[in-house]
């Protein structure tokens, strides 16, 4: 028998489950939510939000504010500040977490694995020399060795100290 403890999660499995968008609804609340949301950072046209669900530790997605499945429908100024801010959180998982490289992909449409094809928005992971290991390969589980909270303190003090 396999076990795999994960006492976090029951914070979430007892939890009340968003509906419709996350990526309108949450950075339309109150930023006295934002850690609650895991919203890191806020820009004029974008923000940054942790994966609840990461594939590592740091797994960030960066949306723009504007509810739109694809990028033609962003402004010059729009897709600017995406692509500004996609630099940013590179550079800030750089110093904070120190990667040795990154997956970055966005996925337009359900067929390109989309998951909330409604709203076009960017995975960031950062990844590692062996973060896939035996584990994954063998028993296909994912090790994800920080507290998800512990990192958002981690990344949001770093993301916010401009």
């Amino acid at each position: 028998m396999k076990t795999l403890w994960a006492p976090w999660r029951m914070a979430y499995i007892l939890s009340e489950k968003d509906q419709g968008c996350i990526f309108c609804e949450y950075p339309k609340q109150d930023s006295t939510k934002d850690r609650e949301n895991l919203i890191l950072f806020r820009s004029s046209n974008t923000f940054v939000v942790m994966n609840r669900y990461p594939y590592n530790n740091g797994h960030l997605m960066i949306a723009p504010y504007l509810h739109t499945p694809s990028l033609d429908e962003l402004t010059d100024e729009a897709l600017l500040d995406f692509m500004k801010v996609t630099k940013y959180a590179i550079n800030v998982l750089k110093k904070v977490m120190m990667p040795e490289g990154f997956n970055i992909g966005i996925n337009i449409g359900r067929i390109a694995g989309a998951g909330m094809e409604s709203h076009i928005h960017l995975h960031m992971v950062p990844r590692w020399a062996g973060d896939t290991s035996f584990m994954t390969i063998l028993e296909e589980v994912r090790v994800i060795p920080e507290h998800i909270m512990d990192t958002y303190d981690k990344l949001f003090s770093v993301f916010n100290s401009k």
